[in-house]
């Protein structure tokens, strides 16, 4: 295999990871804004607390998603 293939393939690799990535971010702040929203027992207002948790929740699920995926593709066959 030449260099530029090896390099294409990273390339797409890449793309595919941050895709995941943006992926994930959106389904933690969005599931978790929806918790805060719904949950039974919760005051059913989405205030700043409940959107910097989201925030963080999202952020935590792209970090798992992308470390994820990174350390799927090390592992030896």
């Amino acid at each position: 295999m030449s260099h530029q293939q090896q390099q294409g393939r990273d390339e797409a690799w890449k793309a595919r990871r941050r895709q995941a990535g943006i992926l994930a971010f959106v389904a933690g702040l969005v599931g978790t804004l929806i918790f805060f929203g719904f949950f039974p027992g919760l005051p059913h207002v989405i205030d700043s607390g409940a959107i910097i948790v989201s925030l963080a929740v999202g952020t935590l699920a792209r970090w798992a998603c992308q470390s994820r995926m990174t350390k799927k593709r090390n592992e030896p066959m």
